[in-house]
């Protein structure tokens, strides 16, 4: 669902390991300055604040994922406005589907299946129920995140529309979520040296892994932005 599957692809193992190593590397790097400057008590208020972000990130990639595609796709000339128009069907459908997947926990106890005062002998029927509903969350909760962690390294499937989007993308993502934080005051608890690396290292670093993907991609594989758009 998450993971890129067009056959003709290509398939760089060396960007897939960086980008990986890019995710893990900063994830353990806020979750160490959460604890370190107490804005997480503990490790669960590390995870609320990473689902924030993430809730974040999928509201700003919500708004700039049809943008972005819509003006790549307006901008290549036919036949490839075609294709891309035929390819851009995955990459929506998995933003989508993780949108879905976590909305639904909410939807459960929004309509008033499960609530603190539930009465788990109601009637058999309900029993039921509610063991079906907490199964389907059983399997619900690694669905979604290996979801995310998928949509984080392949930024929603979109190498299927173009190889070059993945990292295009990515960082348009990662310097709108950066401005997002500094309206927000994020780590405002944080001395001013390290707020500033933590919130320029992420779209910098991101930046240069992009410029340095697109410069693999048009020297190893001979595939260019403008090649893309047969400009």
């Amino acid at each position: 669902m998450f993971t890129p599957s067009r056959p003709d692809r290509v398939h760089d193992p060396v960007v897939k390991r960086v980008q990986v190593l890019r995710t893990v590397v900063g994830l353990v790097a806020v979750t160490w300055m959460l604890l370190s400057y107490g804005l997480a008590a503990d490790v669960d208020a590390v995870v609320d604040d990473r689902f924030g972000q993430i809730r974040t990130t999928l509201i700003v990639l919500g708004v700039t994922f049809p943008v972005a595609v819509a003006a790549f796709i307006a901008a290549a000339r036919p036949p490839n406005r075609r294709l891309f128009l035929r390819r851009v069907g995955k990459p929506a459908g998995a933003l989508l589907a993780l949108v879905v997947a976590l909305a639904v926990p909410r939807l459960i106890t929004g309509l008033g299946y499960v609530d603190e005062e539930t009465n788990w002998t109601a009637s058999a029927e309900r029993v039921v129920l509610l063991f079906a509903l907490f199964a389907f969350l059983l399997w619900l909760a690694p669905f979604v995140l290996y979801g995310i962690a998928q949509s984080l390294v392949h930024v929603f499937r979109t190498a299927d529309l173009h190889e070059t989007l993945p990292p295009l993308l990515a960082t348009l993502l990662v310097w709108e979520v950066a401005l997002f934080d500094v309206f927000r005051g994020t780590y405002d608890g944080v001395p001013f040296g390290v707020r500033m690396a933590f919130m320029l290292g992420a779209p910098l670093t991101v930046t240069v892994m992009a410029k340095w993907e697109l410069r693999r991609l048009r020297t190893r594989h001979g595939i260019t932005l403008r090649a893309a758009l047969l400009r």
